[in-house]
């Protein structure tokens, strides 16, 4: 996984995820990336934007799903 401090400075096109319930807490992903997938905050565009291999993204969309990144925190 790697960053980018700018998410919109990066020319990438950003989508809001279709799992996103129209909240106010939306992730927004550019996919189409050679063999990467870059993740933003919807509301921030500005801020940072992470950016996993496939398989990091699977793992990582899979702690989220199951809340394991809501346990570490606290």
């Amino acid at each position: 996984m790697s960053h980018h401090s700018d998410a919109a400075a990066t020319g990438f096109s950003f989508r809001k995820s279709s799992y996103s319930g129209g909240n106010e807490n939306c992730v927004e992903c550019a996919l189409g990336l050679p063999g990467e997938i870059a993740v933003r905050d919807s509301k921030d565009p500005h801020g940072p934007a992470l950016r996993f291999d496939q398989a990091a993204f699977t793992r990582f969309t899979s702690a989220v799903g199951s809340g394991e990144l809501l346990k570490a925190g606290s």
